[in-house]
């Protein structure tokens, strides 16, 4: 199983590429996925790269709960493919991200690769750093989403 954790940030190369940090490369089981799926995330202004075969995982959902009959379930799965594009490692650890995938959340400059498990959130940098969580809001999400499971992870 793979995850990512951490953020980097990274500076297109003249070419828009951006090179994959060591980290991430070594969460990827012995380095044999070299293909990943980009896709606008569902409910923040930034990109998530998923491993290809967990995107194939994603299109067996959607193939499976949406009906080519109903027009807001062939709406939504045209809004997802739409919003997705393939990314390919290159030799040297570097991918390019669609530029309309790019324009649509307002990347232009640095920005944030951030582990979030079996993905990767890709951030403009300044929307990232404006994002921050402020004071205590960690501990009040944590205490309200997963306070009143058994499980103690101290």
């Amino acid at each position: 199983m793979i995850t990512f954790i951490g953020d980097f940030v990274c500076k297109p190369d003249v070419k828009g590429r951006i090179v994959l940090p060591s980290l991430f490369k070594k969460a990827m089981s012995g380095g044999e996925q070299q293909c990943f799926v980009v896709r606008k995330d569902l409910f923040e202004d930034c990109l998530v790269l998923v491993p290809y075969d967990h995107w194939l995982q994603e299109v067996k959902v959607l193939e499976e709960k949406l009906s080519a009959y109903r027009q807001k379930d062939r709406r939504l799965k045209r809004l997802m493919y739409r919003s997705a594009g393939e990314v390919t490692l290159d030799s040297n650890g570097r991918f390019l991200v669609p530029k309309r995938l790019m324009d649509m959340i307002g990347i232009h400059g640095e920005v944030v690769l951030l582990g979030v498990g079996s993905s990767i959130e890709l951030w403009s940098k300044q929307q990232f750093e404006a994002g921050d969580i402020e004071g205590d809001e960690l501990g009040d999400l944590a205490e309200e989403l997963l306070g009143s499971d058994s499980l103690d992870v101290e």
